[in-house]
């Protein structure tokens, strides 16, 4: 998959309602539903980079390996790979 970013809110959203992940570690079927359940309710930027036969887009495989989503100052971080445990981590930044 090649690199994207987004920086529209609705737009965002609606990327992550299309994407499913599964495998190891951190798995949902709507990214969507658990970004916000993580708080995320209005992220204002995104960007998705890397490869995993796990993560699914509009079910088709071998979508992104990693996600930012950013929140004004909070950023979730979902990381994964082939090989590799899916994991989540929240920061905020300065």
């Amino acid at each position: 998959m090649q690199p994207t970013s987004i920086a529209d809110p609705e737009s965002i959203l609606e990327f992550l309602s299309n994407v499913a992940l599964r495998g190891q570690g951190i798995t949902t079927e709507n990214l969507m539903e658990y970004a916000m359940d993580e708080g995320f309710m209005e992220p204002t930027y995104l960007s998705a980079k890397g490869e995993d036969p796990q993560a699914f887009y509009k079910g088709e495989a071998n979508a992104w390996a990693v996600y930012q989503v950013r929140e004004w100052k909070r950023v979730l971080i979902i990381s994964g790979g082939e090989g590799r445990e899916r994991r989540m981590q929240i920061t905020e930044t300065p």
